[in-house]
Parts: structure tokens; sequence; C-alpha cells
């Protein structure tokens, strides 16, 4: 190799890897940096948050939701391999051992700088009857056009979808618009439990009233199959339900399997662990970013693995200044989040009341009911804001908001908030926009901080 020109070598062609790819090209051009890339699906840059409303039917067409093909990078003088997964890992050769998926063949590629982008894989549990067909995991655009296949050449209208996190609420919803009868079955006492109980329990009513059958309080037992092999029904300690398909909502786990087998370290979550500039720890040539991280938790001070195609891109952007040559930092994330059941809009930030009792904080909560827009203006729909601040302090710790219309956005105020370390007091001197169509005179956010500040004091005479 060349000793004026390096060679980037990027594991995973999504959005932390292609985007790290991209802006290593803009800093430098392919006579100074070699750029190759291996992604081992059939697609690259797409929004796997979008799959639920593809296959819900909001989405028209897969390509929407692809922000550029292969072709494109390869444009920009990115040699993008695809189909082609990397199956070993040899840090101290500096080399990446890759399987042409198509022609079967290995061979070795070596790098200067590296990039591990291998993002997450859903979480399948060691069931009997896991792999059966008509189970399906929704992960990638090859995962989501799986399930549509399914959807598409089977009879059968009834649909269990396993979990009721982000993924499997709105899956559920996908199914029910593609006119299956929907089950969810729940480990949990409610859905999303990114939520605490009290707020879940808004969601399980409008699940509920979308005609969704919701089975809290379930541990799955095994997946049931027919004469024919295919999934059946899905079982539990208590009951069974017929299934035609079987949609997995558990969540995702971090997919580092490679950086595992090379010694790469690994936090608590199995993910990777970095510094702030996305670095590998202890190793100044290998950087990692999106759903196969671990994340600096500004509220905590603890690592997270928060896998959102939003840090996904940032990881990215850093990366690829850092590997073109450049400079960035990632500081960290406050786990912001938003999802939606029909119209009921679902958002969190910060702690929940079981974090911030993990990390020692001691605190207070409160919840307040207020609405979308002024009270007389057509359209106000309700909304619920419940928020946690520190004992004595005040300092916000965290926000959840359940509500129609104009209500999940309102947490991204909760998220400023807490990146800049704000107490609830200070909250409620914060000039936000007004006007009877928007909001009440006092948003719902503040309200709640403005009980949060009496509360806290209330606490303090105590």
């Amino acid at each position: 190799m060349s000793s004026t020109r390096e060679r980037l070598v990027v594991i995973g062609g999504d959005a932390a890897g292609m985007s790290a790819a991209s802006q290593a090209r803009r800093l430098k051009g392919p006579d100074e940096l070699e750029i190759v890339a291996f992604e081992r699906g059939h697609f690259t840059s797409y929004s796997a948050c979008g799959i639920p409303y593809w296959v819900g039917g909001a989405v028209g067409e897969r390509d929407e939701l692809i922000a550029r093909s292969p072709e494109q990078h390869r444009e920009r003088a990115i040699d993008l391999r695809m189909r082609t997964e990397v199956v070993r890992l040899d840090v101290p050769g500096r080399r990446v051992l890759a399987r042409d998926l198509t022609a079967g063949e290995e061979y070795w590629t070596s790098y200067d700088k590296l990039v591990i982008a291998t993002g997450a894989t859903p979480v399948r549990p060691p069931l009997p009857g896991i792999d059966a067909p008509g189970v399906h995991g929704v992960q990638t655009l090859d995962d989501g056009q799986a399930l549509l296949d399914t959807l598409t050449g089977t009879p059968g209208r009834r649909a269990v979808v396993i979990g009721a996190g982000y993924i499997g609420v709105e899956m559920a919803e996908a199914l029910v618009d593609r006119g299956h009868e929907v089950t969810v079955v729940n480990r949990g006492k409610e859905p999303m439990s990114t939520l605490d109980p009290d707020m879940g329990c808004l969601v399980h009513d409008a699940m509920t009233g979308l005609g969704i059958r919701m089975v809290n309080d379930a541990e799955v037992t095994k997946i049931l199959t027919g004469d024919d092999g295919r999934v059946a029904a899905v079982a539990t300690e208590d009951a069974e339900y017929p299934a035609d398909v079987v949609v997995l909502g558990l969540g995702v786990r971090p997919e580092t399997t490679l950086a595992r087998e090379a010694g790469l370290p690994l936090g608590e979550h199995g993910g990777l662990l970095t510094d702030l500039a996305m670095r590998v720890r202890g190793h100044d040539n290998v950087w990692a970013g999106g759903d196969c991280v671990e994340v600096l938790d500004l509220v905590s001070g603890r690592e997270r693995h928060i896998p959102l195609g939003t840090h996904a891109n940032k990881h990215g952007q850093v990366i690829g200044a850092n590997a073109g040559g450049g400079y960035a930092t990632f500081p960290g994330v406050v786990g912001t989040a938003v999802s939606k059941v029909c119209d009921l809009e679902i958002a969190r930030t910060g702690l929940r009341e079981k974090d911030a009792r993990a990390a020692g904080f001691r605190f207070v909560t409160v919840t307040i009911e207020s609405t979308s827009r002024a009270g007389y203006y057509p359209g106000a729909a309700p909304m619920t804001v419940k928020m946690l601040a520190e004992r004595r302090t005040g300092r916000l710790l965290g926000v959840q908001i359940v509500g129609r219309e104009g209500a999940g956005k309102r947490v991204d105020i909760a998220a400023v908030a807490l990146t800049a370390q704000m107490t609830v007091e200070q909250m409620t001197a914060l000039d936000l926009g007004y006007a009877p169509p928007f909001s009440p005179v006092w948003d719902p956010v503040l309200v709640a901080a403005r009980k949060a500040v009496a509360a806290v004091r209330a606490d303090r005479g105590a």
C-alpha cells in the first residue's frame, strides 16, 4: 500500500458506516484516501425506522426509505462491496477477512483505519419454534421484505407480535392497517417499557382502542407449528394464541460478534466502548458507531445502548471527520425517543423512575393533564406530562409525554433542558412560542415544571 495513500475500511453500509465514509470522502479525495466498505445485505443508507410504515402501507414503496443507493456511493469514489460479509477481524495485523456471499469466496483486505458499524440484531430468544417459517424479526430492509412476502403469501389474517416496545407497538399498528387480527404478548405490566407503567397504561388503552388484543404480564414459552412446519400459534404458560404470522418486537442487541472475537472492549450491554471521538477505547485507528456501540447517558453518567438512527448518523459524521483528518466529538445522549399509536403520540427523554433509582438519585415526580392548544381553540386535545426532578437541587431528570396531535415533539423542550442540566425552576422561565392554535398560555411542559418546582420546595421544607 502506498505510504501517501491510506485505506479506510468500513464494516457496515447503513447509517453510521456510510455517513462515516461520505464525511471522510468530503475531507479527503481518492488520491489521499481509499475507502472500501462492506455490506452483507442488499441495501445501503436506508431508514430502518420507516419499515413499520412501509409494512403498514403509509409508505408506498420500499425504495422511498433508501437515502442513497450503492451506485451513488460508488460515484463518490467509495468502493462499496454489497452482499459481502466481514467474518473475521485481525486488529494486530490491520486486516479484515471478507466473504462474498454470492460467490462464496473469502479474501483479506488490509486497512490503515477501520470503522465498525455492524448495527444490531433483533433479539431472538431460544424458544422452541423460533426459527419456523412465518416468524420474523424486523431490523433491516431485507427483514421487512421477508415479512411482506409472508403477509402477501399467507391467506390467514391472524398476527401475533411478541413484545411491546417501539418496534412491537409500531408493527402491531402496521398489521392492523393491513387488515390483520393482532394480538400483542408482552412480558411487562404495560406496553412501552421505556415509559413508567402509569404512562404505559395510556398506550395500552390506545392499542385496545385500535382493536389490538393486549396480553400483558405474559412470558412466551414456545412457538407452535403446524403439519407444514409453519408457525401456527404462540404459547404462554396460560394460553395459546393462533398465528399465521409472528413478529418479534423484543428489541435488539448490539451486533458485536466480530468485535468480541477480536478482543475489543465491550460494555455491560454488549456494545463497543468508545471515547468522545468515537474511537474504540485503546485503539487509535479503529472507530465504531451506530447500533453496535454504547454511549454516555448525560443524565445518569452511565453507558447505555440506545439504537436510533439519529445517533447513528451523528456517530458517522464524527467518525468520518476524525478518520478524514479533522476533529469532532460525540458528547453523549439524554435518551430522547418518540413514537405513535394511531393518533396517540408517545415521547420520553431522560430517566424513568427505575433509571433514576438505579443511578442513585433521590427525586420527586409530578404528573399533569393539559391540552395541546388553548382549551377554547378547535382541535385542542388532551395531553399527559410526567416529570422527574432531583430532590433538593431541582435538576430535571426526565420527562414522559403521552397525548394527541402536538404532544410528541414537545419532548424536545425537555431534551434541550436536560442537555443544559437545567433545573425545573429555570425551565419555568423558558421563552416558548405561544399562540392559541399551538399551545395554552402555559405550555404543558412548563405546567409540569411549575408543579415540579412546588414539589421540590415542599420536599426541602419536609
